[in-house]
């Protein structure tokens, strides 16, 4: 399935606020559909739970083709759009990061997060480059959300920190991206200051400490990311009914703790 330009448009859309766009993180077409029968407006993946679910480490061990399959399992259930977790491309050329989303549009994506390094912002730029030509190409507005690692990875700290991710969000916009994703931080006001400061959607990640919707809203923050949440959640939850079940083998109990019983047969017919 070919992602849908009109869906490129809507993505765009639900990145100028002054709504916080909430995004459920999927990492498979059963776990989409159920992020949109919840009543998100579009889905992003993680990529480490893409990986953990097929048997990888997070972290570029993902093969291509097998991210690829994943997104156009998805698009074939869901309607709304999807922006997809490419790490850092699957490459460190930039020409070969563009043909990845190249293969990405192919299967229904419509947008990408984009990681950068401890080395600084120039490799990123060449990739966002790179990878707004390959989509043009393809005629979609491909929404390209560079994340800034400067406090996930620790590359300095304090004001070093907000100065240098405003500089490397000014690099990334200058190269065609469209958002900003900063995660670690969970200041509000650090949020205030660099969505001010970036003249581009920033997005930032759910965590302990992290305010709530409103008070990231009047910060200006304008995406929420919910990470491997959800499937560390759903992974959990397993983990505790086959502990039960492998202890007591309580059918019975089973049953009562797999919750509600549903139709999923009749989500995935036709």
């Amino acid at each position: 399935m070919t992602a849908r330009p009109d869906d490129a448009k809507t993505f765009h859309g639900l990145h100028k606020g002054p709504a916080l766009l909430l995004l459920p993180n999927a990492w498979d077409a059963q776990s989409a559909r159920i992020v949109e029968d919840a009543g998100a407006k579009a889905i992003a993946t993680s990529s480490a739970a893409v990986a953990w679910s097929h048997g990888y480490a997070d972290g570029h061990f993902t093969p291509m083709e097998v991210l690829t399959a994943t997104v156009r399992e998805m698009a074939r259930v869901v309607r709304i759009p999807i922006s997809v977790d490419m790490e850092r491309g699957y490459s460190d050329e930039p020409s070969a990061v563009g043909e990845n989303v190249r293969a990405i549009i192919g299967a229904g994506g419509i947008g990408m997060n984009m990681e950068d390094s401890t080395l600084g912002a120039d490799l990123l730029c060449r990739k966002i480059e790179a990878v707004k030509r390959a989509a043009a190409a393809e005629g979609v507005d491909f929404f390209v959300n560079a994340r800034c690692d400067v406090y996930l990875r620790k590359i300095a700290e304090g004001d070093a920190a907000q100065a240098e991710s405003i500089v490397r969000a000014a690099a990334y916009r200058n190269a065609g991206a469209d958002g900003f994703f900063l995660p670690g931080p969970t200041d509000n006001a650090l949020f205030q200051a660099v969505a001010g400061a970036i003249g581009m959607p920033l997005n930032v990640m759910a965590r302990p400490g992290v305010p709530g919707k409103a008070a990231l809203e009047a910060a200006g923050v304008r995406r929420l990311s919910a990470a491997t949440a959800l499937s560390r959640g759903a992974y959990n939850a397993a983990k505790v009914l086959a502990e039960a079940f492998l202890r007591d083998g309580d059918g019975e109990a089973l049953s009562q703790n797999a919750g509600p019983a549903v139709d999923f047969n009749a989500w995935f017919r036709g």
